[in-house]
């Protein structure tokens, strides 16, 4: 594991910040081959889409943990509040920011919605599966001590070190890092079968949100509880989850009583 990869004088350059990158330039180009194969010509817009999406996810998940999970701390120290490095991008944060860009670009070019968060779905999971891995290299989203022999013991310069020491973790972000992978193949699968428009970003959702809240057991970065029992992001998974089994099942019996399949255009 290696924080750094090099230096520019006194700069570094993070292996997290180049994973990271990488992970929004890989799900936009997955973007790309999946509009591409709807054949609505959607694929023109998706550089833009992803550049647009991938920025606002960025701002979206730092200002979520710093306002949701670690405002007691970063109300005392505002200049450390771009500090990523530190640890500190909430997920669900950004795809609520990415989504909010997305739909906004839609609206001013006129495209379907719909059609576009379907078809992105498988996307924006790869590329939260591979923004595992960059909190992995950083020794953020670790898991808490699993009170054995075994487990991930990160190096001394990562927050995970200095909150728990050698202490021997859960591999809470790989996991949820493959599990991401699942859902991604889950999605892929389920484009190939008949279903209602929003119904593959539904599945997204639900499925995400019930990997998440069971993963967030095993965290140990935060434990701060909403109501005495549930997380803040098992909070948000739970909800998450409610309003998109709602629309799925909705989206479903509007299907059956007003229009064909879908999708109905393959190359």
């Amino acid at each position: 594991m290696h924080q750094y990869l090099f230096f520019i004088g006194d700069f570094p350059v993070r292996t997290y910040g180049l994973v990271l990158s990488l992970s929004i330039i890989l799900a936009t180009g997955t973007g790309y081959f999946l509009a591409q194969r709807e054949g609505h010509g959607d694929e023109k817009h998706l550089v833009d889409l992803g550049i647009y999406c991938g920025i606002a996810g960025l701002i979206g998940a730092r200002l979520w943990d710093v306002f949701f999970f670690d405002w007691g701390y970063y109300h005392y120290h505002l200049t450390e509040l771009f500090n990523v490095w530190q640890g500190g991008m909430a997920v669900q944060g950004g795809i609520v920011f990415g989504v909010i860009a997305g739909i906004l670009y839609c609206r001013r070019h006129h495209l379907d919605t719909i059609r576009l968060m379907d078809t992105l779905a498988p996307a924006i999971i790869l590329g939260q599966a591979l923004g595992r891995c960059a909190n992995l290299l950083n020794g953020d989203a670790f898991g808490a001590p699993t009170g054995g022999s075994f487990g991930i013991i990160y190096p001394a310069t990562t927050l995970a070190a200095h909150t728990y020491g050698a202490q021997p973790l859960w591999p809470a972000e790989v996991w949820e890092g493959q599990l991401d992978m699942v859902i991604f193949a889950l999605l892929l699968m389920f484009r190939c079968t008949s279903h209602a428009r929003g119904q593959c970003f539904a599945l997204y959702v639900m499925l995400y949100s019930t990997a998440r809240f069971g993963l967030e057991f095993l965290r140990g970065d935060y434990a701060e509880k909403v109501l005495g029992f549930m997380t803040s992001a098992q909070t948000t998974s739970f909800f998450a989850f409610s309003i998109a089994l709602f629309f799925f099942i909705l989206l479903g019996l509007r299907q059956k009583r007003k229009t064909p399949p879908y999708p109905d255009k393959r190359k």
